[in-house]
């Protein structure tokens, strides 16, 4: 089955004007299906946020064979590492951006 993992990404620094939100996404191939509440640990997350994300949130759709699996948000406030930094260690690891044009077409 494919599964997506998608995680909410926002820093929120001191000016509105700074701040950025981003969606990323991984897709893989498992015959292991996550369920809420199960943590997802990958070599693209950051130890000093987190070791691995809770599962918040599963959709199947049994025609495409696909599962959407929403992680955790992750609200970078500290910024000991910048967001940008943290996606590009996460694209570095096959996370990608999911774009506006994506998101719209999946509603």
């Amino acid at each position: 089955m494919k599964i997506n993992l998608i995680i909410f990404l926002t820093s929120i620094k001191a000016q509105k004007e700074n701040s950025r939100t981003e969606i990323v996404v991984k897709t893989v191939e498992s015959g292991i299906r996550p369920t809420i509440g199960d943590i997802i640990d990958d070599p693209g997350f950051d130890s000093r946020f987190h070791n691995g994300y809770e599962v918040v949130k599963v959709t199947l759709n049994y025609e495409f064979n696909e599962c959407n699996v929403s992680l955790q948000p992750l609200a970078i406030e500290l910024e000991e590492i910048s967001i940008d930094s943290y996606l590009e260690k996460l694209i570095a690891n096959r996370w990608r951006i999911f774009t506006k044009e994506e998101f719209l077409a999946s509603l």
